[in-house]
């Protein structure tokens, strides 16, 4: 266990999260700059926080999945630097792929638990529009032909309909259930104003023209059925069943979070919306990479010494809707729990990579202020080349009693 100066763990607080609204890749982002979206993110933080002077961040961690050209350039010291932080405060990035941002809270979360910093903040941007995901790699040979790992694994819809292959129970129809389930969720939450108070409208120029204001998320469609989803092609596979459908697109965005110790929180002001009760990350066969959360959640959980039936809400991400089947399957835990993403998934959000995971946290934040009778929450997602994570957290205000839901 990590120790703080004063010999003991200290107490982790995510105070603060927002984020960008997601657009279609390369759509109503074409124009704007990756680092421009996570810049957006770190002023909206501040401005909901002033009682937060900027000098007292500790560091900024900045996660990308490609990072080059606009995601590039160590993106958490030239985020902060654009953001008008001082030049005083450090930068980083970090990489997980998927748990970009999730890896952003859980390695700040740990410097405040031991001691070396006070207040972080943590943010993920990913800009497929500009950057594919993997643009510019180069992949060792020696994976294939050592075959360390399977060809698949490097393409993420093949690693889906391997898990479809493996879990034949887990049909289309499954995951065309769950997938059109997403969709009206995320619509009810919109209607119910769950979404809109975490989002930060950004001014986008328009290619006619003329400036635009992108105030909520492109990619949901509202409506969407399942016998519409069943018309849809298997682009990884002849007669497969993983589509666009049933599984999240190609997105821009970008989202940030304050994470502080519990004491610096009190002596600022700040309100915890969330504290940090543990995490882990573990790895599993890369050609399977939607099991990922399972191990990562089991190991999660035995640190901390609870169990599933102790979470109350689960904000899984929502890669493919397989691999959320397969999680759920695991735990004897229904397609339609309604304490399983109650606002929807990535499905219909859509799934800008490295910016995901605090996306996750955002909702299960604002899950929280609104069940009071739930105490721990988990965010969890696959990531690719076989790794899973999964943040444990406590709901402050949990009194045991009553529910707004």
């Amino acid at each position: 266990m990590v120790r703080s100066a004063l010999g003991s763990p200290r107490e982790v607080v995510f105070v603060d999260g927002v984020r960008t609204p997601f657009g279609k890749a390369g759509s109503r982002y074409a124009n704007t700059r990756a680092d421009d979206l996570i810049v957006k993110v770190i002023r909206e933080l501040l401005r909901r926080n002033p009682s937060l002077p900027a000098d007292r961040i500790d560091e900024v961690a900045i996660a990308a999945t490609t990072q080059i050209g606009d995601q590039g350039l160590t993106i958490g010291r030239s985020a902060g630097i654009l953001a008008g932080l001082p030049q005083s405060v450090p930068g980083y990035s970090i990489d997980r792929m998927c748990a970009g941002a999730m890896t952003a809270v859980t390695s700040l979360g740990a410097g405040i638990a031991a001691g070396a910093i006070d207040v972080g903040l943590a943010g993920g941007v990913e800009h497929m529009g500009r950057h594919p995901m993997g643009e510019g790699i180069d992949p060792n040979p020696r994976f294939v032909a050592e075959r360390l790992v399977n060809p698949d694994a490097l393409v993420m819809g093949k690693t889906a309909e391997n898990l479809h292959d493996r879990f034949p129970h887990l049909t289309r129809e499954r995951a065309d259930a769950f997938a059109a389930a997403s969709q009206q969720k995320v619509a009810d939450a919109y209607a119910a104003d769950a979404i809109q108070a975490d989002l930060v409208p950004v001014a986008v120029w328009a290619d006619e023209g003329g400036w635009d204001l992108s105030s909520a998320d492109e990619p949901p469609r509202p409506g969407t059925t399942t016998e519409q989803l069943a018309e849809l092609r298997t682009p990884f596979r002849p007669g497969g069943h993983v589509t666009a459908g049933n599984a999240a697109g190609l997105n821009d965005g970008a989202t940030g979070a304050l994470v502080t110790s519990a004491a610096v929180a009190d002596e600022l002001g700040l309100s915890a919306k969330m504290r940090l009760v543990g995490y882990a990350f573990a790895g599993v066969d890369p050609a399977l990479m939607g099991v990922g959360p399972i191990p990562s959640t089991e190991r999660a959980l035995s640190r901390a010494g609870l169990s599933i039936d102790d979470i109350g809400l689960i904000e899984i991400n929502e890669a493919f809707a397989v691999q959320v089947l397969a999680f759920l399957d695991h735990y004897g835990i229904p397609d339609d729990d309604p304490k399983v993403n109650p606002y929807g998934g990535a499905i219909a959000f859509g799934h800008p990579l490295a910016s995901s995971g605090i996306r996750l946290m955002i909702q299960l934040a604002r899950q929280f202020s609104e069940r009071p009778d739930v105490q721990y929450g988990i965010t969890t997602m696959c990531v690719g080349l076989g790794q899973g994570g999964t943040v444990i957290w406590e709901n402050p205000g949990y009194t045991g009693e009553g529910s707004a839901a």
